[in-house]
């Protein structure tokens, strides 16, 4: 059962990620110049949203 409650949970940061990254991509599709600005802040929602997936797993666990 707790591993129903971990993959429900990671639903919203997958979705993320793949948010983050697409946005990237378009980001640096129509700005080569701006890759430099544009990377490290994906990075950081990247990170973010994993942290999100990892509380999920945590609580999957306590709950």
């Amino acid at each position: 059962m707790n591993m129903i409650g971990y993959g429900i949970a990671t639903l919203g940061p997958a979705l993320a990620i793949g948010m983050i990254f697409s946005a990237l991509i378009n980001g640096v599709a129509r700005q080569p110049e701006a890759r430099g600005a544009l990377q490290p802040l994906a990075i950081l929602g990247f990170a973010v949203a994993e942290a999100l997936a990892i509380l999920g797993f945590v609580l999957a666990f306590i709950v």
